[in-house]
């Protein structure tokens, strides 16, 4: 049995498997251009990176909007395409919007893999929009979310807050710098 993981990225080296992954599934495999690949995107955007075994395996890129959540860029390298990394991606993805609050999810997929995404309760979206890029057909898809019983918001404890993405149930490097008294008071 494979030892799946999946964690935010974040730190430089995170980013760089995340580029990295994404550039072997999508330029390499797919022959997508550069710019197409890396649209500016990357910066304000979460990323989530899945390990198999220890190895980075899959990642996936989430972008938040006023009332729904963008997924994008999901990659899983070929030889971890038989393991169930994809879909702990996907769900620990869906995990973190629900607790920040989102219920609307919107993606574009390639027409086949809309059955993959179905398995999460996506839907296409019959806009009549014809969606071709990166030499591939793409259709919308969206899904909502059952609310989370306790998503974070402006009432919520601000140390849960400001600790890192993901991981807000875990006491951060603020929560013990809070141990210290106040010594500058200006």
């Amino acid at each position: 049995m494979n030892r799946l993981e999946v964690r935010v990225a974040s730190t430089h080296d995170d980013i760089q498997r995340v580029f990295a992954l994404r550039a072997a599934v999508y330029m390499s495999e797919q022959f997508c251009p550069y710019d197409e690949e890396f649209d500016g995107n990357d910066y304000s955007a979460t990323h989530l990176l899945g390990f198999v075994d220890g190895e980075p395996a899959a990642i996936l890129r989430m972008r938040y909007f006023a009332s729904f959540v963008k997924f994008e860029r999901l990659a899983v390298l070929p030889r971890f395409r038989r393991t169930l990394i994809a879909q702990e991606v996907v769900e620990a993805a869906i995990e973190i919007c629900r607790r920040k609050g989102f219920t609307s999810l919107y993606a574009h997929a390639q027409k086949r893999l809309v059955k993959f995404w179905s398995r999460f309760g996506f839907e296409p979206l019959y806009k009549n929009t014809k969606l071709v890029f990166s030499d591939h057909e793409y259709v919308e898809i969206g899904a909502e979310l059952i609310a989370h019983r306790d998503p974070i918001t402006r009432l919520s404890d601000p140390y849960v807050i400001i600790r890192p993405e993901g991981r807000w149930d875990e006491p951060g490097i603020l929560d013990r710098s809070a141990a210290r008294p106040a010594t500058n008071p200006h």
